[in-house]
């Protein structure tokens, strides 16, 4: 703890945004970094716990305590070793996690949680600046294989753990690069794609072999993959989008948002759209349906692209505004919030449920909606029209794709459709056959997504090699 009366003294401060007003006109990140002065402010102000709930908080159980002290004491260097000894990509982490552990932080029963995100953040960011960030390549080779199915951070996690512990790893990606949905989900804005880049290039120079443009049970047949490699770990994540099967569903003009996204991040990348049919919403009325992540994503991306106006609905009714701590600290509140892309001028709707969609000429014109009670029952004589020229359908992922490589391999599924595999050892029915991420454990966040590549790793090198160093 290095500053003991730190939490008494200093106030919460963290990173703010660029202007409304001008982050709308481009795609590129517009949060702006803390000082190297007052992020050892924030650091100062963890209490160092005599029990870190942010420990628990964290998916990969971060050591916050430590390498805040750490920070604080102006050890950047020890920080980031500390901080990638438990997170192999704390720059993504560090830009798109909610942040459980700050919910988390003792701090946050009076709403001032240490700014671990913040911190975390810099850290990285310090390290790569200095050039203390390299390939770790390992002192000794295995002679084993293994196939990665999904470039997503669960299929990257994984592949660098087992590039380390001496592997020969291959990771197959359908897209034309690396990622995944970090690639082709996640705006710019939130992202930039240099990031994942540098992170490819640290891992090609570990060893791992990318193999883009292959959609394993499609263009590739797995069983050939499942032939030739000693393990393979399926990371493809879940992909299938929920539908929203009403009168009008037809109509030209709804897409779901995975079809939206993408497109825009291959314009920013200059890469081909994958479709003659391009989906814009400059000077359209647009409507969201879905009030998670995806849909602020999708808010933001409209906003940038000149949409006219911006709705976003939800079917789950508005929450508080603020938790009761009491009931729920250390675990994540329900609340209401805000995202930086909401804030850009969204009109945001709660209990909402769409009937039907009305068109003209083909084209979608309106949702007819109506209000729904605690147990989504319709409320009559609450029906209203909302006008809409484009629909973006961001209701979440129901499972993976079942057609193809897990068709082909005949895993066991679970009952939400997800590959079926222990969360101990993370193998799926088939044996030397593991999965881990969205596709084990269904639409989660990108901290889960690592955590479960990591501990999948170290399954598999013990599957491999009887026994293992890599951690869990």
């Amino acid at each position: 703890m290095g500053k003991v009366t730190g939490f008494l003294e200093i106030d919460r401060r963290d990173r703010r945004y660029a202007p409304a007003a001008d982050r709308i006109r481009h795609f590129k990140e517009f949060v702006i970094p803390l000082s190297e002065e007052a992020t050892r402010d924030q650091a100062a102000r963890c209490m160092n716990c005599g029990i870190p709930y942010c420990h628990n908080g964290c998916p990969v159980n971060n050591q916050i305590p430590d390498w805040n002290d750490l920070v604080y004491h102006a050890d950047w260097k020890e920080a980031s070793r500390n901080l990638h000894s438990t997170n192999n990509f704390p720059e993504f982490t560090g830009r798109i996690c909610p942040a459980p552990c700050e919910a988390s932080c003792t701090l946050n029963l009076t709403d001032s949680p240490v700014t671990i995100k913040t911190i975390e953040c810099a850290i990285v960011d310090r390290a790569w600046e200095e050039g203390w960030i390299a390939p770790e390549v390992p002192a000794v080779k295995s002679g084993k294989r293994v196939a990665v199915m999904g470039s997503g951070p669960a299929g990257l996690a994984a592949a660098q753990q087992l590039a380390r512990a001496g592997h020969d790893v291959h990771v197959f990606e359908k897209n034309a690069k690396p990622g995944g949905l970090l690639r082709y989900g996640i705006p710019d804005f939130k992202l930039e794609k240099h990031l994942i880049d540098r992170r490819v290039r640290q891992m090609e120079a570990e060893g791992v072999t990318f193999h883009c443009n292959v959609h394993v049970g499609v263009d590739r047949p797995v069983s050939a993959i499942a032939d030739e490699y000693d393990a393979v770990l399926l990371a493809g994540g879940a992909e299938k989008p929920r539908d929203l099967p009403v009168p009008g569903r037809d109509l030209a003009g709804i897409h779901f948002a995975m079809d939206f996204l993408p497109q825009q991040n291959r314009r920013v990348g200059h890469e081909p759209l994958r479709s003659n049919a391009p989906i814009l919403a400059n000077g359209k009325h647009v409507v969201v349906i879905g009030g998670g992540d995806t849909g602020s994503d999708c808010i933001g991306t409209s906003i940038r692209q000149g949409a006219l106006s911006v709705t976003q609905i939800e079917i789950m009714a508005k929450p508080p505004e603020k938790e009761n701590k009491l009931l729920t600290w250390p675990n994540w509140p329900m609340k209401l919030r805000t995202s930086s892309s909401q804030e850009e001028g969204a009109e945001r709707d709660f209990a909402v449920n769409t009937v039907s969609f009305s068109g003209e000429d083909g084209a979608v014109k309106a949702l007819n909606c109506v209000r729904v009670d605690e147990n989504f029952k319709p409320i009559p004589g609450t029906e209203f029209e909302i006008p809409a020229d484009l629909v973006l359908l961001a209701m979440g992922f129901v499972s993976p794709v079942a057609e193809g490589a897990l068709a082909e391999l005949g895993t066991k599924l679970d009952a939400r459709g997800n590959v079926a595999a222990d969360p101990r050892n993370y193998k799926s029915s088939v044996d030397k056959v593991f999965a881990a991420g969205d596709m084990r454990r269904g639409q989660s966040l990108v901290v889960w997504a690592i955590r479960e590549g990591r501990q999948a790793a170290r399954e598999i090198d013990l599957f491999l090699m009887g026994a293992t160093t890599l951690p869990r």
